[in-house]
């Protein structure tokens, strides 16, 4: 079962086109592989739109790779969750993703 608690969630002005379900950088684009974010888009955006984010709590966030449950996670390619290599930790994992494309529940760390 995939569910959310968001605590804070804030509006944004997508500055780039923003996918729902992906890490999200301050300045309104995808958040860069093993960079700070913000947290996770609700919703896809195009640009000029406003968007939520899921700034603290828990968020469904899409997995880049297979991921197991309570791993550290880092921002990877397109803004997707995968298993913190040497990246910023931005959330926990609190479900598995056994595959890209398999949307989880994590836990936001503040980064």
């Amino acid at each position: 079962m995939t569910q959310n608690v968001s605590l804070l969630t804030l509006s944004l002005v997508a500055t780039a086109a923003i996918v729902a379900e992906r890490f999200t950088a301050v300045a309104g684009v995808p958040a860069t592989a093993a960079g700070n974010t913000l947290g996770v888009a609700k919703s896809s955006a195009a640009i000029g739109e406003v968007y939520p984010v899921e700034v603290v709590g828990t968020a469904i966030v899409t997995a880049g790779a297979a991921i197991a449950k309570g791993a550290a996670i880092e921002v990877g390619t397109a803004g997707k969750a995968i298993t913190k290599a040497s990246g910023v930790t931005v959330a926990r994992a609190l479900q598995a993703a056994t595959a890209d494309g398999d949307r989880i529940e994590v836990l936001l760390i503040p980064n």
